[in-house]
């Protein structure tokens, strides 16, 4: 059994990474320690600790720990290991926004210029976020018009040169009418250009224009020129001040009662060239400070654009430690800035004021969203928590339900849930939507902590008056169960869906105060499958804002995704076994390499001999084996 005041005892005076874990070993905070012996300890002092620390440290059931060398060793650890097991106590990067990029191929000999959303360690140069998606994509299509750069996402040999080429809009690489010399002077002005080096950019295009027109070469100088003059209207619209640095990010906090925004500005040049925010619940507690720290060290552990600063308010604990880190990452020199006065400060107030307006801005549209509900669906109180539940199936095969949860307006898809149905065989999809229900709310009930956390104030059904009944059905069956003095008890597992073992024994003490009593509605589509309006159980439709139904629409999709996305992994799953697993000669790691190759079984069963045998390991004779089996 562990012990902590014996263990505490043993913690040495050197640097090192701790893992805090709980009673089922899950690991709920991962901190670093220069001394892990003084480190550790205060966590179980009775002094005075903010509420968050309070709560942590009465689920810790154990901790374990790690030595390393040095500060920057159990730095990098530390922030490895919350990456991987993302405790739930640390500062996480969880906002499931995902900004676009602008993308540069360098390791193409005739780099391309493209927008994507995934940044990979692929040699590549990625300029962003652009917080905007427009402009983003204004951005790419100006160099697309202006540099006569390939716009083909894959470059391939081809007979002849593309329509790009004779309209004067590609060099077509693709036939060799440009050298690798040529093509890449282009793209070095275009990471220039997305640098915010413009003014260097603008005197060397002055001097190429002012050789052309020595040379008569008017039609060439005309056209740089025009190039000259669109970057300087590009370049206006990123100018955000007249700061002197070129290459820093500048970071501002703001709070709620309920959330803390980050906001980060990304500035080359003097100009801002992006900007991204993220949310944190339930860190109001937390000082600026160890939120900044956390933030930092998240954010940067994957990410290729470290710049030459990084400008916050509060100076934080590991300042010099994560210099040196991310000063070895970019290999150069990387500081931590806490200005104090002037322009400087002015910037790092912008970020923090506009971290404000994010806040507020999503606060107030939060706030206008859970107003209208609980006008139009006439409730006592706001509908802070709302739970919505689809079933999916194919001719009562397969059958699963997903469940997806609105959290004071906003849709958390870390809090769905997915279900297989256990009681019901065949086509009868309110009877599984009563299951589902029955099995979501005695969780709750049971385990009021557990992974389902608090009850619905609502729950949402994807269908009309037929599943709104079922899930009232379900509700009132766990009443019969939990609140009725008399009769609860009396119902075994077996009611609740469960596999038929009873456990009344352990439920003995588990009873409700007073009756369940959750508004439940259901969220109506037309014949296009689209959301159409909120029904109440009366079979009213009830009218709602255009604002409002976007909401209920990206719900109901929602929810539908999780369960249909379930249903198709469990098929697919089966089909893989039934099908590729009695050929004779496939592996595991053979239908793997098919079933990656060609997406699904399907797509195996459509294949010719020559597909297959593209697949490493397919041979001929093998190859005709899957068809023959399919």
């Amino acid at each position: 059994m562990f012990n902590i005041e014996e263990e505490l005892k043993k913690l040495p005076n050197k640097p090192g990474v701790y893992v805090m874990r709980d009673k089922d070993n899950n690991i709920i905070y991962v901190g670093k320690a220069i001394s892990l012996k003084n480190r550790v300890r205060q966590y179980f002092r009775k002094n005075h600790k903010v509420a968050r620390i309070e709560k942590m440290v009465s689920l810790i059931d154990h901790f374990e720990y790690i030595v390393v060398d040095n500060e920057a060793e159990a730095l990098i650890l530390e922030c490895n290991l919350i990456k991987k097991n993302r405790p739930k106590f640390n500062v996480l990067l969880k906002d499931d926004k995902t900004y676009p990029y602008i993308k540069i191929d360098l390791n193409n000999d005739y780099p391309g210029v493209f927008i994507t959303r995934r940044i990979v360690n692929d040699g590549s140069k990625y300029f962003g976020p652009y917080a905007n998606p427009g402009a983003a994509k204004e951005m790419v299509n100006f160099i697309k018009e202006k540099y006569k750069i390939r716009q083909c996402r894959t470059l391939k040999e081809r007979p002849r040169a593309c329509l790009n080429y004779h309209i004067n809009k590609c060099l077509a690489p693709c036939m060799g009418y440009v050298t690798k010399e040529e093509y890449r002077k282009q793209i070095d002005e275009i990471i220039d250009l997305l640098e915010g080096k413009t003014d260097k950019l603008r005197k060397e295009l002055e001097g190429q224009m002012e050789e052309a027109s020595q040379k008569m070469e008017f039609e060439k100088a005309a056209y740089i020129r025009d190039k000259i003059q669109a970057i300087e209207r590009i370049s206006a619209k990123q100018k955000v001040s007249n700061i002197s640095e070129n290459n820093i990010d500048v970071i501002g906090i703001a709070k709620s009662d309920l959330e803390v925004c980050v906001e980060i500005f990304f500035v080359r040049g003097s100009k801002m060239i992006g900007r991204e925010h993220y949310f944190y619940a339930d860190l109001k507690d937390m000082e600026d400070a160890e939120i900044l720290a956390g933030f930092i060290k998240q954010y940067y552990l994957d990410n290729p654009n470290i710049p030459n600063k990084i400008m916050i308010k509060e100076e934080i604990e590991d300042k010099e430690a994560i210099e040196k880190w991310l000063s070895t990452i970019l290999g150069r020199k990387v500081e931590i800035k806490t200005p104090k006065k002037g322009e400087k400060l002015r910037f790092v107030e912008m970020a923090e004021n506009n971290a404000k307006v994010t806040l507020e801005n999503k606060e107030k549209d939060k706030g206008e969203i859970l107003m209208e509900l609980k006008q139009v669906l006439n409730l006592d109180k706001l509908p802070r928590k709302i739970e919505t539940y689809d079933i999916s199936n194919i001719a009562g095969e397969y059958t699963v339900a997903g469940m997806c949860v609105m959290q004071d307006g906003i849709i958390k898809k870390n809090l769905s849930r997915r279900f297989k149905i256990k009681t019901v065989f065949g086509q009868d999809d309110p009877r599984c939507m009563e299951e589902v229900i029955i099995r979501r709310l005695k969780q709750s009930i049971e385990n009021p902590k557990g992974g389902f956390g608090t009850l619905p104030d609502v729950i949402f059904a994807d269908g009309g008056i037929t599943q709104i009944r079922a899930v009232q059905n379900a509700i009132q069956k766990v009443n019969d169960v939990f609140w009725d003095g008399v009769k609860k008890h009396r119902l075994g597992e077996k009611d609740f869906g469960d596999g038929g073992k009873n456990h009344d024994e352990e439920r003995k003490n588990i009873y409700l105060e007073e009756p369940l009593k959750i508004p439940v509605f259901g969220m109506v589509k037309n014949d296009k499958h689209q959301t159409k309006a909120l029904m109440d159980d009366k079979r009213n439709e009830l009218e709602i804002s255009q604002n409002l139904m976007n909401v209920i629409t990206r719900f109901q999709d929602t929810v539908h995704d999780t369960a249909i996305t379930y249903h198709r992994k469990l098929r697919d799953k089966q089909i893989t076994k039934s099908e590729l697993d009695k050929i004779k000669g496939i592996g595991e790691a053979k239908k793997k390499a098919l079933l990656k190759y060609f997406g699904s079984v399907e797509k195996v069963k459509e294949a010719t001999v020559e597909d297959l045998m593209k697949v490493k390991g397919i041979s001929e004779e093998l190859a005709k084996k899957i068809l023959e089996n399919s």
